[in-house]
């Protein structure tokens, strides 16, 4: 009874020919099998230098619509609240608390201590907190609002957008659902002027106060990554990208104009 173990070459199995076994290498120096293993090599030749010019196309591309959002916006931009000119309402742009790691995040520490300073000032009468509400445990705008109070800022000149889930989406909700358009943009200045650049493709009077950059948390990744996002932003001029969500008109609240900075 088989084993199912090989037959041995004893038990009566034929071994296999000479020409059976020689029939592979024959096929393996045919002309066909020749150009076949030297088509890859050659076909890799030909693709390096069209991606190595694809990626040069890109970045320059990339290079190039930054420093045209720069160029154009830069000088809306002011580092001080004592350079801004007054507008009815701050659009604060939301970003988290803390950092993937759990620790402080510095730019939103930044975005407060600016916006609260704009509005003691007396340059703006009411804040629009615009930011990401995706979770019921993730909450840009709640999280900004208590912050704000607590650097003195009044709750009934707070208004909070739960749906600023994109830099698009915030700017044009300002305008569509809040009815604002004259605002002060505050966020770091290379956002700011992403945002700025949106802001007046939809026909808003937008200038910007730049708050502080950090220093120790990655910056020039996180500009980088701002390359990208405004090749991102272009390209959702052309498309015609509407935001995520719209809704009914609401209201910002303000201060009497003839209140003076707190």
């Amino acid at each position: 009874m088989s084993d199912g173990l090989p037959t041995s070459p004893e038990s009566g199995a034929s071994p296999p020919s000479a020409t059976a076994t020689a029939q592979p290498d024959a096929a393996a120096q045919s002309p066909a099998a020749k150009r076949a293993r030297s088509s890859g090599p050659r076909r890799l030749r030909l693709a390096l230098p069209a991606a190595a010019a694809l990626l040069a196309l890109i970045a320059a591309v990339s290079a190039g619509v930054d420093a045209m959002v720069s160029a154009s916006t830069a000088h809306a931009v002011a580092d001080g609240v004592e350079q801004v000119e007054p507008k009815p309402v701050a659009l604060l742009l939301g970003t988290a608390r803390r950092t993937m790691a759990g620790r402080p995040n510095a730019f939103y520490q930044a975005r407060i201590e600016a916006a609260a300073a704009l509005y003691h000032s007396g340059k703006v009468q009411g804040i629009l907190v615009s930011g990401d509400n995706a979770t019921r445990w993730y909450n840009e705008p709640i999280a900004m609002q208590k912050d704000l109070i607590a650097a003195g800022v009044p709750a009934e000149f707070i208004t909070l957008d739960y749906a600023g889930f994109r830099t698009l989406d915030s700017v044009i909700r300002a305008k569509e659902v809040f009815g604002q358009e004259h605002v002060i943009i505050v966020s770091q200045r290379f956002h700011a002027e992403r945002a700025i650049f949106l802001a007046r493709h939809f026909g808003i009077d937008a200038s910007g106060l730049a708050a502080a950059d950090p220093q120790d948390q990655g910056l020039m990744k996180v500009r980088a990554r701002e390359v990208l996002a405004r090749v991102a932003a272009v390209l959702d001029i052309v498309i015609g990208r509407d935001p995520k969500f719209l809704g009914k008109p609401e209201t910002v609240r303000l201060r009497a104009v003839a209140d003076d900075a707190v």
